[in-house]
């Protein structure tokens, strides 16, 4: 396929919640806390992939709810073909299928080794199989950060995933996509006024992606040196990410969408048990 699909995006806003607790907890427990999500007027729930049955995961949490819209954050490339998803997608009821986002990812060379090769190619040839497969366009969305791949989530889906960003960044993949694409932004946030100790949560949580370089990248597209993105410095964790009390996550969400994103979804790091976990965090976030 060749040229720019005709897209009827999702028309997807409001605020979500990116949640590996989600994904890989126990199901039951899953469940609840996707009806409980879903009734505090959260519009989408964003599940990773890392390993594991990601279908299984999308089945639990769409059982669990009506109206909140279930996604990929994001489908590995590598790890599901398209024969795959198309079955999955094929059998799905039809009420079903109108709240799924599929989140599509390239992943990285580290961690997929030698397979991993010509990135925008591949995305590419894995779009056709899943036209080939009736996965339509508009229930797609690539995890795309540099202008090439954000190109082809213009042109092949309904618009990008972003992840691990700043609101120039989401501003910078507006302009690439157009206004008829959608933006759904991922922002890990810390709920703790203690500069030190939110901080320290904000570096424990990006220390692995340091090693990426789709990532090492970005940053420093948008301005980050290496000596920053290196030791995490100050300007480079309060940038990428949020912390401080209600209001200081709720102007980062707005700085998201005035800049240009269509939907924020929201990854709460750091929350412990006695401190209610995440759901205490969501629930003082909801909307």
């Amino acid at each position: 396929m060749s040229g720019r699909a005709t897209v009827r995006a999702m028309d997807l806003g409001g605020l979500g919640v990116w949640s590996g607790e989600l994904r890989y907890g126990d199901p039951a427990e899953a469940a609840d806390r996707a009806a409980a999500l879903e009734g505090l007027g959260y519009t989408a729930l964003w599940i990773p992939d890392v390993g594991g049955p990601l279908f299984d995961a999308f089945d639990n949490l769409l059982g669990a709810t009506s109206t909140v819209v279930v996604a990929s954050g994001v489908c590995n490339v590598w790890h599901h073909p398209p024969a795959e998803v198309g079955a999955w997608w094929r059998g799905l009821p039809a009420d079903r299928r109108d709240r799924v986002m599929l989140g599509i990812g390239i992943s990285h060379g580290p961690l997929i080794g030698d397979r991993y090769q010509a990135p925008l190619a591949t995305m590419a040839t894995y779009l056709d199989g899943l036209d080939a497969e009736g996965v339509p366009v508009d229930r797609r969305c690539l995890a795309a950060l540099g202008p090439r791949m954000l190109e082809l989530a213009r042109d092949r889906s309904s618009g990008s995933h972003p992840y691990l960003v700043t609101p120039e960044h989401t501003a910078r993949a507006r302009a690439v996509v157009g206004p008829d694409r959608r933006l759904f932004v991922e922002q890990g946030v810390v709920l703790e006024t203690d500069p030190d100790a939110a901080r320290a949560v904000a570096r424990d949580a990006v220390a692995f992606y340091l090693g990426l370089p789709n990532y090492v990248n970005n940053w420093k597209r948008v301005g980050f040196t290496d000596d920053e993105i290196r030791t995490c410095a100050d300007r480079f964790i309060d940038e990428v990410f949020v912390w401080g009390d209600v209001d200081a996550i709720r102007a980062r969400l707005d700085a998201h969408r005035a800049a240009g994103a269509d939907h924020v979804c929201v990854q709460v790091l750091g929350a412990t048990e006695a401190t209610g976990g995440p759901m205490a965090v969501w629930e003082a976030l909801a909307p």
